[in-house]
């Protein structure tokens, strides 16, 4: 069943996947999903891949025999339409199992509502303030042990750049302290790990320039390229989503700025990079899965399957829609264990968890990078894939085109292994 309202100027969708008539036979799933809002370049294909993974499952039988009622809801990245939708799916006799949610203000807004309602959160929002379940942290400003999500933390990932750009300086042979700029809108998404990051920074001998603003919609960025000149800045943190951090790059190509970018994991994929050229060369950013849809993996025969979901002809997905599959998987494992360990108590698919070390979802090997949650530390990975691009003439070609002939590239750059300091849990 799929259903579809709309109401004014927004859009609500909502998707109920593969359902069975009884209602014992079903286990309820909300999805917060952002197709239309702000972060909705990246926002739309790990939502598809999320809701395309569990109706795949629901084909394979469930969890335990029973099909998952997913409810899939666009809420345009808007904290007020989160904060509705997550009253609705806790209220009534039948409440959800589990939340797929999306961005770091509403996930943090919901950090003592899915606490006190015991209701396990995997997120789309990766910020240090969700990795610590019992609030022992120095900076940890409030427990969060109801609150998941798959990959580096977005301040582990800046420390790992930093660590890789550390070592780059060297190897070009210059001298003096690198000049190192956090750069991204004013707002809880782009902030999360900047006082990480700049205080990583200083450790490692950075000079830290004043941080710069620019808007998480696309548009030209000149005025701010030409700070980053003026500043003499030569690395820059980006922390928006690919569209507007891509123009970034394009802006500054434009102006004839010298800097290497260093992107987010939402900052960098293929349709960004076909849009912004040659603009979008050279700049590192982590990565979530060990491959992008043309790689070679033993995982990417069911990541394909999966995809027929809900296109059998086989388009190019963004290496976010395999991210968001990967993030599926690991919420229905969670529920396999729970299915045959208590039920689908809260506290129980809690527990489900902190089963596995080194955790890579059965099927999905070589693609989803193997991670670890513990009941007193809920940082999934503190290893941090590093990739590089590499573009290398015109763009206008189809993506598949461009990322097979070798147009555009992302290969591994490094890999940075920072280790679970205790004083780095929860920010």
């Amino acid at each position: 069943m799929h259903t579809k309202r709309f109401g004014g100027a927004s859009v609500l969708v909502l998707a109920a996947i593969a359902l069975p008539m009884a209602a014992n036979a079903q286990i309820r799933i909300g999805h917060l999903a952002d197709y239309t809002g702000g972060t909705s370049d990246i926002g739309k294909p790990f939502g598809e891949g999320v809701a395309d993974a569990f109706a795949y499952i629901n084909t394979k039988g469930g969890v335990g025999g029973q099909k998952l009622e997913v409810e899939t809801v666009d809420y345009g990245y808007q904290v007020p339409r989160a904060l509705a939708t997550y009253k609705k799916w806790n209220s009534g006799p039948n409440k959800v199992a589990a939340i797929m949610g999306w961005g770091t203000a509403d996930t943090e807004a919901l950090i003592n509502f899915v606490t006190n309602d015991k209701i396990p959160y995997l997120s789309g929002s990766y910020a240090g303030a969700l990795t610590d379940p019992e609030g022992k942290g120095d900076k940890t400003e409030k427990p969060a042990p109801y609150n998941f999500f798959y990959g580096p933390s977005y301040s582990d990932a800046a420390r790992a750049m930093l660590q890789w750009a550390a070592e780059d300086w060297k190897k070009k042979g210059k001298t003096g302290a690198p000049k190192y700029v956090h750069m991204g809108a004013n707002h809880p998404y782009p902030n999360a790990p900047k006082a990480a990051g700049e205080e990583y920074a200083k450790e490692l001998g950075f000079e830290v320039l004043p941080a710069i603003q620019f808007a998480m919609a696309s548009g030209d960025f000149t005025a701010q390229c030409l700070t980053l000149k003026q500043q003499g800045a030569n690395y820059a943190y980006l922390g928006n989503t690919a569209a507007s951090d891509l123009a970034v790059m394009k802006s500054c190509q434009a102006a004839g700025v010298d800097v290497q970018f260093m992107g987010n994991v939402w900052g960098v994929d293929e349709n960004g990079l076909k849009v912004a050229g040659t603009a979008g060369n050279g700049v590192v950013w982590p990565m979530r899965t060990d491959v992008v849809w043309n790689g070679n993996a033993p995982g990417m025969t069911v990541i394909k399957d999966v995809a027929k979901i809900s296109d059998p002809s086989g388009k190019y997905r963004s290496l976010h829609y395999v991210a968001g599959v990967c993030a599926a998987f690991y919420m229905k494992e969670a529920l396999d264990w729970a299915s045959k360990n208590g039920g689908f108590a809260g506290e129980n698919v809690k527990k489900a968890f902190y089963q596995k070390a080194d955790w890579v979802p059965a099927g999905l090997e070589g693609v989803c990078r193997p991670v670890t949650w513990t009941a007193t530390d809920h940082r999934p990975t503190t290893d941090v894939l590093i990739y590089k691009t590499t573009v290398a003439g015109d763009t206008s070609a189809p993506i598949e085109d461009l990322m097979s002939k070798g147009v555009i590239k992302v290969e591994k750059a490094a890999e940075i292994k920072l280790g679970r300091k205790p004083e780095w849990i929860g920010w």
